[in-house]
């Protein structure tokens, strides 16, 4: 039995935990929901099982609760590659330690310290440390323009686009480039995704920023500038809006496959 906990962005026209419960049936492969807002993962009754986490809130409620449930059970992604995801200094660090290519970045509570980095750059990217679907994403040139710290800021890459590429098993299966008029080109700020192909350096950076968050499968988002691609970050548990790929069914299989390997 596959136990699936539901996206809670989910909606009827985008609705990605059923893309995916539909590709399983078809496999024949049992599975059911659980809502864990209605459940105690202390109590023992849910163990041994292949738990997929198609989406949670960024609460603290819901995040323990798969913490706890990761204890007995095999969780795909696991709890610490979701947390990792959700933070953008934690994902910069992983990213440094395996010298993978990212953005200048400074995450510090000092308003002198973001001062030097503004300077140095002239022009930075501030992004809140657990924001998501590119909402608080802003430009700032001055120190002037920070609020209350603490800073998670970048050097400003110039660009009009970036893309999004699906991984799954360190393997990248799906890309859009996505295009908008504001900075971040995320498809909830209104950007334009079209599918496009996987050249050989992209599958090779992809692959290596989810291994190095130690996600199961993510969505990598890139940029790139003069040099190549660089990372902007990695999300643990990613649509696939606009990917001409099969991402449902290959996700389904990729589930399929670990289930068979495990011992639930």
């Amino acid at each position: 039995m596959i136990t699936i906990i539901q996206k809670p962005t989910d909606s009827v026209g985008d609705n990605s935990t059923r893309m995916v419960a539909e590709e399983l049936t078809k496999t024949g492969v049992p599975y059911q929901f659980i809502d864990i807002d209605a459940i105690d993962p202390l109590s023992g009754t849910c163990s041994g099982e292949l738990i997929w986490v198609c989406g949670i809130r960024q609460d603290e409620h819901q995040f323990e609760v798969i913490n706890a449930l990761s204890v007995d059970n095999q969780v795909i992604n696991s709890p610490e590659s979701i947390f990792t995801c959700a933070s953008k200094v934690k994902t910069s660090a992983l990213l440094q330690k395996m010298g993978i290519k990212t953005p200048e970045t400074l995450f510090t509570a000092s308003v002198e310290i973001a001062a030097r980095f503004i300077e140095k750059h002239r022009l930075v990217v501030y992004k809140p440390v657990y924001g998501y679907d590119g909402n608080g994403i802003c430009l700032i040139s001055s120190v002037g323009e920070l609020g209350k710290g603490p800073y998670y800021l970048q050097e400003y890459v110039p660009n009009k686009q970036d893309y999004r590429i699906f991984v799954i098993n360190g393997k990248s299966v799906g890309a859009i480039v996505r295009r908008s008029d504001s900075l971040a080109h995320n498809i909830h700020q209104c950007g334009i995704g079209i599918p496009c192909e996987i050249d050989m350096d992209m599958d090779t950076i992809a692959g290596e920023a989810a291994m190095a968050v130690g996600v199961d499968y993510g969505g990598v988002d890139l940029l790139n500038d003069k040099e190549g691609y660089t990372v902007l970050e990695v999300n643990g548990t990613p649509n696939w809006h606009c990917m001409s790929a099969p991402i449902p069914k290959l996700l389904a299989a990729y589930l399929v496959t670990k289930k068979s390997q495990s011992r639930c």
